[in-house]
């Protein structure tokens, strides 16, 4: 297939994502319309985590036995309805509980698109294809970012944009099952051989370099916009355009990163490896440099420089991990790489928040700097050298 195909699944990892991370860009009004502390705003991240984390491997498994096609349609379906009962919810809990909602039906993402970006990727540009599909999440992401704070603005309220972005998510459902084909699976649904794939040294030092970048990155897009509107003293709009500015910069690094590491000569996992070092210890320098700034202007400045990285590397780590499984069992080795980062978004941006309400927001980015830093050794010592 062709790059129509790759824009076609992009446009639906960027409707997908911009259902799931609206919630990263309403947590400064979540904290205001509640009357929570940090830490426990902190666990709207975790909510929408775990359910994201609880079927990766139901749906790496379908991915893999009935294709990807059904998973994008219904999957994008679920998401919308998930979507609008956040919206609607009257109380925190009921917030909790609709964020479980949203992360269960956006855990067909990732396998689905994964496997799509492999199906349709012209020949030898598999890596850069899977680098354009996921800029579909940082323009996702940026898109919620805008949408939520330019709504939180008019009489409508915060809540009126999760339920436009359910009702862009029913739209976009549609058209997949009018114009995706897909390719059928194999049709023998089991339980993904997690146990094979980690006894390739090489896919378990991918897996640990994720649960790094994972803390690190859903830490990143937790956090800024109460890191902007409380230490920096920006108005909530003004921190908003900071989110929406990292997730485009992001956008940026991913497809660089993907076109250097197709360029880069020999095995197919190395030039996405190279890349994903870099990107990882240049995320680090990211984080140290928003610690660093000293007004608005640095602020912005400096989350646009750690987007490139921080949020840069999703592509190049599926390139990676694409590049050392089978064809039949990307869906399983996704599900494996995803749920890593998971559980570092699950635990890091609760402790983030705990750190930063007894110590302050430096601390808390410099810690993050050392994740990005650990997984960048990672990957060097066991991909790369191995």
């Amino acid at each position: 297939m062709s790059w129509r195909g790759i824009s076609l699944v992009t446009g639906w990892q960027t409707t997908a994502s911009l259902c799931f991370y609206t919630i990263f860009a309403a947590t400064a009004f979540v904290r205001d319309t509640f009357g929570v502390s940090r830490a426990v705003t902190g666990l709207t991240v975790t909510a929408v985590m775990v359910g994201y984390t609880l079927l990766l491997f139901g749906t790496g498994a379908a991915a893999d036995a009935f294709g990807e096609r059904p998973l994008m349609v219904y999957g994008l379906l679920a998401l919308a309805g998930g979507t609008a009962l956040v919206g609607l919810a009257p109380t925190f809990p009921m917030l909790l509980l609709a964020l479980i909602a949203v992360g269960l039906a956006y855990a067909a993402a990732m396998p689905a698109t994964n496997r799509a970006a492999v199906v349709v990727a012209p020949e030898g540009r598999e890596a850069l294809a899977m680098n354009v599909k996921q800029v579909g999440v940082t323009v996702g992401s940026a898109i919620a970012a805008l949408l939520v704070t330019r709504i939180a603005a008019t009489r409508f309220g915060w809540q009126a944009g999760f339920l436009v972005a359910a009702g862009v998510a029913v739209v976009v459902a549609g058209v997949t099952a009018w114009r995706y084909e897909g390719k059928p699976g194999g049709g023998n649904l089991s339980f993904p051989d997690v146990r094979g794939l980690l006894d390739d040294p090489s896919y378990r030092g991918l897996v640990v370099s994720g649960l790094f970048l994972g803390a690190a990155v859903f830490t990143t897009t937790g956090y800024v916009v109460l890191h902007v509107t409380e230490s920096v003293g920006a108005a909530a709009g003004v921190a908003g355009g900071v989110l929406a500015t990292v997730q485009l910069t992001g956008s940026a690094g991913r497809l660089v990163g993907g076109e250097i590491a197709d360029r880069l000569p020999g095995r197919p996992e190395r030039g996405p490896a190279i890349v994903l070092t870099v990107q990882a210890a240049l995320a680090a320098v990211g984080f140290l440099a928003v610690v660093a700034a000293d007004s608005q202007a640095v602020s912005w400045a400096a989350f646009a420089f750690l987007g490139l990285f921080i949020l840069g590397f999703p592509g190049v780590y599926y390139a990676t991990m694409t590049a050392l499984v089978d064809d039949d069992e990307v869906g399983a080795a996704t599900a494996g790489g995803q749920t890593a980062i998971n559980l570092g978004g699950l635990s890091a941006p609760p402790l983030f928040g705990l750190v930063v309400d007894a110590t302050g927001y430096d601390t808390g980015w410099t810690l993050t700097a050392g994740l990005a830093a650990i997984a960048a050794v990672v990957v060097w010592v066991m991909i790369l050298r191995e």
